[in-house]
Parts: C-alpha cells; structure tokens; sequence
C-alpha cells in the first residue's frame, strides 16, 4: 500500500495539508507543482489498497485520472472548492466539494478537522484573497492584531511563490515548502524560527511586485480593466498576487491580467469583483485550457488568435457588474 499526497501549489493547498498531516501523519508520497500545474492525478499509478489525498485541484481537470484511479481500488479523499463537475459515485470516494466564492481547501480542511489547526487555515485562506472568510476565521484565535498581519503576510508570499512556469522559476520548490511549513503546528512559530525562508519569499514577493507596478492598463472602465505583463519570470510569479491587488484596491472592478508566454500565446489571471465574486470561472473555461472558480479563475495558454474575443467576453461579462 502506497499513499500518496496530491496537491496544489499555492498556499491553500500547502495549508490544507499542513493541517490534515499535523492531525493525520502519513508518510506519503508528494505530487504537487506550480499553481498552475493542475493535471497532476495523472502523475499517479495508483493501485488497489492505495490510499489518495487530493486537494485543491478542480475534480472536473482530473476526472478520468480519478475515474482510473477508483476502478484500480485505490481510496481517494478529495477536497476542494474549484468548478467539480460530475462526481463519481463510489465507496472508495470522499469527497468534500464546496463552490462557493467565500470557501477555499484550507477552511474545508480547518471545518473537517473541528478547528485543530485554524492558524494554518487563515495562512491558506488569506493567500486565496478571502480576506473576509479569513479574518473572520482568525477571531478563533488569541493573537494580536500584528499576528493577524503576519499570518496575512504568510499567505500572501507563499501564494505568490506557487506562481511560474516551472518550479525552477520558483523561490522554494512546493513540496519542499511543504516540508519546512508541516514542521511547525504554529505558524507564527515557523515565521519566528525560519526567517531565512519568510524573508526569502517577502523579499523576492515586493520586489516583483514593485516592478509590475509601472503596467499601465490596456483599457480600463468603472467595471473592467485588463492589463498585460511581459514574457519574464518575475511577471509569471507576481501575476496572481498583482491580480489580487488590483481586485482589493478596485472591488467594484473586474480584472484580467495577461502574461505573454514565449509560444506567443498568454496566461491569463481572471478575478471577478469583490463585490460581486461570480462568473470567473464561466468565463474562463469558454477558452482552452480555461478555468478556475467563481471569483477567480485563468486560462493557461490562450492562443493569441483567441485574444480579442476573450477580451470581449471578459467586457461583456462584467459590464455594470
């Protein structure tokens, strides 16, 4: 028997399991990769009595891995909040799906785990710009309001560090920052003692953020702007965090970020307004390679001949929103 850990890159997925793994220890196999690499049920051969932790990545981008998985007698527990699809129906399947715009992995894992470890859970949920939801979680907890802060800061560096075209491009490989993080039940502890890992991902975090804040807009409106990064690795990794930025500073806005990619195609970062978290994902999954969840949502590789008709999609869909 073989178990196996599969999970996103990006801070919820790395929280979710630094909860479920300090409550449940495994000493499991890490499949995992930038946030953007979501096809990884494929990278498992699974096979009877195996047992499958999946979370944060849409069942619906892993159906016929999964389907494979379950008719080879493998248990699977999946967890997510991304657009499902159709679940299996199977004993060997526990699935925990939740769509809303307000829930991430890490609130599910928290809700599924009583609250064990809710500091890890408001890391994950505010590195997936559920400010409100995580804020709200974190009156669980006796800190201060500048603890509050550094869990924010947390989240938002190991968000920003799942961002690239491959993990080379990344600051820490995920399932080594996994390692360093599921060290520590307290996350205020892990900031304390590895400051040479926080201040690394901080660093690396403001200092591309600050380059991308020169991009002027292609076109923006009361309800919509779209913007455009260059082909470098700084624009890939801060192209979600900057994505976020701008839905917290404008969250009556609309917003999509392009990232050109070196085929000539572009990836593309789709965030829904704050006050309106809704049809991201539709909107996304209209195109190739396309998807996501309400609030937010992207298209990996939108072929350029598809550019102004994704454009006027995205206008169209969030006009007077």
């Amino acid at each position: 028997m073989t178990d196996y850990d599969v999970f996103n890159g990006d801070a919820d997925g790395i929280c979710a399991l630094v909860q479920l793994r300090l409550v449940e220890p495994r000493n499991s196999q890490l499949v995992t990769g930038v946030k953007r690499d979501i096809s990884l049920l494929k990278q498992v051969n699974a096979e009877q009595g195996d047992r499958i932790t999946v979370l944060d990545i849409s069942m619906d981008k892993n159906h016929d891995a999964l389907q494979r998985m379950l008719a080879a007698g493998a248990e699977v527990f999946y967890v997510d909040h991304h657009f499902s699809g159709q679940v299996p129906a199977s004993a060997q399947l526990k699935s925990l799906i939740n769509e809303a715009p307000d829930v991430c992995t890490s609130l599910l894992i928290n809700h599924y785990l009583r609250g064990a470890h809710t500091g890890w859970a408001v890391v994950g949920t505010f590195g997936d710009n559920l400010k409100k939801s995580a804020t709200g979680l974190a009156k669980n907890l006796d800190i201060s309001a500048d603890q509050l802060i550094s869990l924010e800061k947390l989240g938002v560096y190991v968000n920003y560090n799942g961002y690239g075209a491959d993990v080379d491009e990344l600051h820490v490989r995920p399932a080594e920052l996994y390692k360093l993080l599921s060290n520590f039940a307290n996350p205020l502890d892990f900031i304390a003692s590895d400051g040479e890992t926080f201040e690394r991902l901080e660093t690396g975090y403001h200092e591309d953020l600050n380059t991308a804040q020169s991009t002027k807009a292609l076109q923006a409106s009361e309800s919509v702007a779209i913007f455009s990064l260059p082909d470098q690795p700084w624009a890939r990794r801060v192209s979600g965090v900057y994505s976020n930025g701008l839905s917290n500073q404008n969250p009556d806005r609309a917003h999509a970020v392009l990232t050109a990619k070196a085929n000539g195609n572009y990836l593309v970062s789709v965030r829904a307004p704050l006050n309106n978290k809704q049809g991201a994902a539709a909107l996304c999954m209209q195109f190739p390679t396309g998807g996501g969840r309400e609030a937010a949502a992207g298209i990996n590789d939108l072929p350029v001949a598809m550019l102004d008709e994704f454009i006027a999609a995205f206008t169209q869909s969030y006009r007077g929103s």
